[in-house]
């Protein structure tokens, strides 16, 4: 709640905390607008490989031209100003810097910047949710082992989903279920870049030249519903369902008869006793149709109330009950991402507390067939035209060898994959020098059993 009356105080001595932000595309456009108005914030360097497009969105956010004009790192610190430049590292590594936010989407860069931040003694706020699922639980350790914070990016989904998470345990409530909202339909799993924009365009007025359709298309074929649930898991001790994410059809008033067991009138594959899930509600119906009062862009935890008390509550104060009354939930019907980024900053530089940071390694996104695969192609990742991410468990993770969607781009097949099939490490050609798949098996023998070649024939 004192945030703000923080910050002000490092302002106040002339001490803003300095930020250094790695990738200025979306995201991180949407925190440089607010962060310039943040009385205590100093973003002191901009790093992305197209300084030209990242000049361009400063301005196009509102900043004044002398603010991102310093012509190196020491000239913004001694003016307070904003160096943009193409060297992450650098950046990195600068004396006076407090903090990196990683904003680049790229799980193999996002590894190699936080562990750069870890060795030169900075916090980290990972926008990056994709290097959090290929390796976050040990990215996180290293942190506190080196005494500095490793985050969630708040106004991001699942550090706002791990904040309902605590505001519902620390009130005394059992956790059944938490998770957001999203547009989705069975079929879109197999959607890839030539068509996704025949869906965009059914409820976006956009232009899809304009935009990365490969990232709008992990947003749609369950992918990234996938890897920000993985997140949710990995940060507050909830599980995935026995099948992962089934995105059930749901308004925001319907959460709570929704998502509760199956065996209570829901439809999650778990029980009470299990220590709680996570699920993707759908806006549309199965059939397409739009869902009114729908959570697409929202949040939410759905509680147990284990007393006659707690439930005639539930009532009282309309806290959306299930129709056993057994049940409720409370959402949050937007998230504003970049936006509400300061909060992360603040609470990691000032408090010393993560807004959301893996404890475990619970869950993990494997990477499936999108359609028949042949031998020798090239895997193109998240949201191409070949593959798409799914949550499961993290002992099937280990159990079966699966090959982290994260790590499932650039690499060539070693046979052919039938549509919907689960692949493993001894599927593709794997470069066993990457750091980040020397970091992501060094995770799993820290966190479980190595997913070493002879698991898949064990």
């Amino acid at each position: 709640m004192n945030l703000s009356r923080l910050l002000a105080a490092r302002a106040e001595i002339g001490k803003p905390v300095r930020v250094g932000l790695i990738g200025a595309g979306k995201f991180g456009s949407m925190f440089l607008a607010q962060a310039r108005l943040t009385t205590g914030l100093h973003v002191l360097g901009i790093a992305d490989l197209d300084v030209a497009r990242a000049a361009a969105n400063c301005r196009q956010v509102g900043w004044p031209e002398e603010q991102f004009a310093a012509p190196s790192l020491d000239d913004a610190m001694a003016n307070g100003a904003t160096h943009i430049g193409d060297d992450s590292l650098a950046l990195i590594a600068h004396g006076s810097l407090d903090l990196v936010i990683d904003a680049t989407g790229e799980p193999r860069i996002g590894i190699r910047h936080c562990l750069a931040a870890i060795e030169h003694g900075k916090h980290v706020i990972m926008v990056n949710v994709e290097a959090d699922v290929v390796a976050g639980p040990l990215l996180a350790r290293k942190a506190e082992a080196a005494g500095v914070v490793y985050s969630l990016a708040w106004g991001d989904q699942p550090a706002l989903i791990a904040e309902h998470v605590d505001w519902a345990r620390t009130c005394g409530f059992k956790v059944v279920c938490a998770g957001k909202g999203t547009r989705y339909l069975p079929r879109y799993n197999q959607l890839t870049p030539d068509t996704v924009p025949d869906v965009l365009t059914q409820y976006l007025d956009i232009d899809p030249n304009s935009i990365n359709l490969k990232m709008f298309n992990s947003f749609l074929d369950g992918t990234k519903s996938g890897i920000e649930m993985t997140a949710v898991c990995n940060a507050t001790g909830l599980v995935p369902q026995d099948d992962g994410l089934a995105f059930p059809p749901a308004s925001r008033f319907e959460l709570a008869d929704v998502c509760k067991p199956a065996g209570d009138g829901g439809t999650l594959s778990v029980t009470l006793g299990d220590p709680g899930t996570t699920e993707v509600v759908s806006s549309l119906t199965r059939d397409g149709g739009d869902i009114q009062h729908n959570l697409a862009m929202g949040t939410y935890v759905v509680v147990e109330g284990e007393t006659d008390y707690a439930r005639q509550c539930f009532r009282e104060y309309h806290m959306l009950p299930d129709e056993s009354g057994r049940f409720a939930a409370l959402y949050r019907p937007v998230h504003m991402i970049g936006l509400e980024l300061g909060i992360s900053v603040a609470s990691a530089a000032l408090r010393g507390e993560p807004t959301g940071s893996p404890t475990g390694f619970r869950s993990d996104v494997l990477t499936v067939a999108k359609r028949k695969l042949k031998k020798g192609e090239i895997l193109d990742g998240e949201g191409g035209h070949m593959v798409w991410g799914k949550q499961v468990r993290s002992e099937k993770s280990l159990a079966m060898a699966g090959l982290p969607l994260g790590l499932a781009g650039g690499i060539p097949l070693t046979r052919d994959i039938a549509q919907g099939e689960l692949l493993t490490w001894q599927d593709a050609v794997i470069d066993e020098a990457d750091q980040a798949v020397i970091i992501r098996r060094e995770m799993e023998a820290a966190f479980g059993r190595p997913n070493v070649a002879d698991d898949a024939v064990e």
